[in-house]
């Protein structure tokens, strides 16, 4: 269906507002050719895998699931637990194998599987055999499924979101990593609550490296369209910046005290990614905070780093990222933390 006039146009001169509100990342392509079943793809079905696969099917965001992993007893098991549900869900194709075969002409991959670190063993050398297990992983993937999306969750998410990338040949718009999006979910909450309200009505970014040297936004924090620090300052409100830095601290700490309790993360990040598989898939063009190349973006002019930014996503994966203000000061952070990233992927040698 064709655009209106008035669906990207403000004002009587036609002032077209999408065109200098988005910037395309570079090496974009078209959107894939729509098919008429929805297929999703998980790859690795532990703990994390099986929540991203439930939540998408309890949302019916697919026709069919096809589940991978290399433990044959495992991963049949979890298919057929999940289709004995069939009675209380949504008509899905739920299929697993331990052969990339059962992927092809995904329209969506979703990449949880990687190496756990062994004791004792640094962080290139998990980085390597990440690497390796990448290697095997998506070539085979990407074959299969020409014109899907990966979407990788593996972690260093930000890392193996640019190996995916180099692996899979794919235009850099098919290759997304999911990023800080579970952060800025924590971020939002832990704002919510501190002022009592719904964490839905609060606009908050974590961008940069999902991990230590990850940035909070709070320049451009809002609460029901007001600019929380700005307001504050207009009203001579005193806030401390040593509270702020607390909260950006819980949501970086957020994980690993889950994981102290509980042993792993799982339902906070399988909602999160059937938020992306949701704007992916049904062309919401909503905006998120994932891991995408950053190169030409907020001073960030050297390599090909990959680390998350508030980017629109669609049918076509990402379809721009967003410009929002930054300070100096958030700009600076960014920008650290692009290096960061990059002094590990030179490390690499993909």
């Amino acid at each position: 269906m064709q655009k209106t006039a008035s669906s990207s146009t403000l004002g009587p001169d036609g002032l077209d507002i999408a065109q200098s509100f988005f910037k395309p990342i570079q090496g974009a392509s078209p959107p894939p050719p729509i098919s008429r079943n929805t297929k999703i793809s998980v790859v690795g079905v532990g703990n994390v895998g099986m929540a991203i696969a439930q939540t998408i099917l309890t949302q019916a965001l697919a026709d069919e699931i096809a589940l991978v992993d290399v433990n044959a007893d495992k991963l049949r098991g979890e298919m057929l637990d999940l289709q004995h549900a069939a009675a209380f869900l949504p008509r899905t194709k739920i299929s697993a194998s331990v052969d990339y075969s059962c992927t092809f002409g995904s329209d969506l991959v979703i990449v949880t599987a990687g190496a756990r670190q062994i004791t004792g063993e640094s962080r290139l050398n998990l980085l390597q055999r990440n690497l390796a297990l990448f290697s095997k992983m998506i070539p085979p993937l990407a074959a299969g499924s020409p014109d899907t999306i990966l979407l990788i969750v593996s972690n260093p998410v930000d890392v193996l979101t640019y190996v995916a990338w180099k692996l899979s040949g794919f235009p850099s718009n098919r290759v997304i990593g999911s990023g800080t999006n579970l952060d800025s979910s924590r971020f939002r909450f832990l704002i919510a609550d501190h002022l009592d309200l719904n964490a839905q009505d609060v606009q908050a970014y974590i961008v940069g490296e999902h991990g230590d040297s990850s940035v909070a936004l709070w320049s451009s924090i809002s609460i029901g369209g007001v600019p929380i620090l700005s307001f504050l300052e207009r009203q001579q409100i005193a806030y401390e910046t040593q509270t702020l830095a607390k909260i950006h601290k819980e949501v970086v700490e957020g994980a690993y005290e889950v994981i102290r309790l509980k042993g792993y993360t799982s339902w906070a990040i399988g909602y999160s990614v059937a938020s992306l598989a949701r704007s992916i898939l049904r062309d919401q063009r909503s905006i998120h905070p994932v891991s995408v190349l950053a190169k030409g973006f907020y001073g960030i002019d050297g390599g090909e780093p990959f680390l998350s930014l508030p980017a629109q996503l669609g049918r076509s994966g990402v379809l721009g990222v967003t410009n929002i203000h930054l300070t100096e000061d958030e700009a600076i952070q960014l920008q650290e933390s692009a290096k960061t990233i990059l002094e590990v992927q030179s490390q690499l040698g993909v």
